[in-house]
């Protein structure tokens, strides 16, 4: 993840050192965790937040167990995995739902906090798990943001309703009996920003909440902001009471702090994070998974939902059928690259990869050779695309102009093509070992 990079890199490195030895002593670990208090601090970790989490740390991995035990390294990093995750919240948390319908989700935020987009993304995260919610437009202030909710809406196939600028509590009430009726059972309240915090604000939002009684007051605030993210928590906790945090923007280059301080600070779960632009790109928020991203251990959870959610059992069989049959072809492999698409950045899921995280050092894919490859893909006949030995040299040229990349580059992707078949071929046969198995 993004976020991060930074810091699990720095981490990553004064975990080697730790690792290295057969021994601790007492000295060397007050060293490393001096290390991590500087690391978790350059993040952007609040200051207290850092101070008392490194203490805890220290307290555990200065005791007579780890001092003597075989793979000390190992026993403090565990420490530290343990701590992160009691840091960042202990447990998953689960959206609460009203035991007479609708659930009402109400969420609120200051100005670009993302809050819009992020109704779009829940419904849809919620649409896919057998919900049928309603978008509720009650920001009745910032110009055109009913509009924006609606092509929100449009864009995840949810509907939205809204009274134009009328009075908000008696919006959200008309919308809980339209919902009854349409046999709707989540409503997703989109309520006023401000640019930031004031009292008129404030006092609509506790009206709104006081006359709705909403299951859940969401916050979403933006990851990227740092500290302000965490003073802004605090302010809307100290008024509304929150039932939870949405973080967005958790895969921006910036340095993290905020999800690694507010929960601690505020002391109310994060149980979302937006991940990027897409609309579904968001994650239920797990502490123990997002430790280990930042531990650079992987996330195989995480990626394996996005895996299920992108690709159904019923196609991963006829996929391996025809890795079997060596009948892959070209609209296979672009069906392929679609579905990845679908599961997001693809540097973001080789984070996710345990092992690969940390080695990375910030390498990437270069996801512009992979628009390259559809447009070449694109670009052949239906006939070529299932026999690309049809492919000869006009052919090419044929292709390269029409997807506006060199002759080289088809031969490339022919190229690469051919080498992946070889590959499932060899391994259907058992010939495993040229893979190091």
């Amino acid at each position: 993840m993004g976020m991060f990079s930074n810091l699990s890199l720095r981490l990553n490195h004064i975990f080697s050192h730790l690792t290295n030895r057969g021994k601790l002593t007492e000295l060397e670990i007050k060293d490393a965790m001096r290390e991590i208090r500087v690391a978790l601090l350059e993040a952007d970790v609040n200051f207290l937040v850092a101070k008392n989490f490194v203490q805890r740390v220290s307290e555990k991995a200065v005791g007579q167990q780890v001092l003597t035990s075989l793979t000390p390294g190992q026993q403090v990093i565990k420490i530290v995995n343990d701590e992160l995750v009691s840091l960042l919240g202990k447990t998953g948390a689960k959206l609460e739902v009203s035991s007479k319908p609708p659930t009402i989700i109400m969420l609120c935020g200051l100005q670009g906090s993302g809050k819009t987009t992020m109704c779009g993304k829940l419904s849809m995260l919620l649409k896919s798990q057998g919900k049928k919610p309603l978008l509720v437009a009650c920001d009745i202030y910032r110009p055109a943001a009913i509009d924006q909710l609606k092509v929100v809406g449009k864009s995840v196939n949810v509907e939205v309703f809204e009274k134009g600028t009328q009075n908000v509590v008696k919006t959200c009430k008309q919308a809980i009996e339209y919902a009854n009726k349409k046999m709707l059972d989540t409503l997703i309240i989109d309520t006023a920003g401000r640019l930031s915090i004031n009292k008129e604000l404030m006092d609509e939002l506790k009206n709104v909440k006081k006359e709705i009684k909403p299951t859940e007051v969401l916050l979403v605030v933006d990851a990227m902001n740092g500290q302000e993210s965490v003073n802004v928590a605090k302010s809307f906790d100290d008024d509304l009471s929150l039932s939870g945090i949405i973080l967005t923007k958790l895969d921006g280059d910036t340095r993290g702090g905020a999800a690694l301080s507010i929960s601690e600070v505020v002391k109310k779960p994060i149980k979302f994070c937006g991940v990027g632009e897409k609309m579904g790109d968001i994650e239920v928020f797990y502490p123990d998974r997002m430790a280990s991203r930042i531990l650079g251990m992987g996330d195989v959870l995480t990626l394996i939902e996005k895996a299920q959610s992108a690709v159904s059992e019923e196609d991963s069989k006829k996929l391996e059928k025809k890795f079997r049959e060596s009948s892959f072809t070209f609209e296979d492999y672009l069906d392929q690259m679609d579905k990845v698409n679908k599961m997001g950045n693809i540097n973001d899921l080789l984070h996710m990869v345990p092992g690969l995280s940390g080695k990375m050092k910030g390498a990437n894919v270069d996801e512009s050779e992979l628009v390259k490859n559809r447009a070449i893909i694109l670009s052949m006949t239906k006939r070529e695309r299932r026999n690309p030995d049809l492919i000869k040299g006009s052919q090419k040229k044929r292709i390269a102009s029409g997807s506006g990349t060199q002759i080289q580059d088809v031969n490339r992707l022919l190229k690469q093509f051919e080498q992946s078949k070889l590959m499932m071929k060899q391994m259907k046969n058992g010939n495993m070992k040229r893979f190091g198995f």
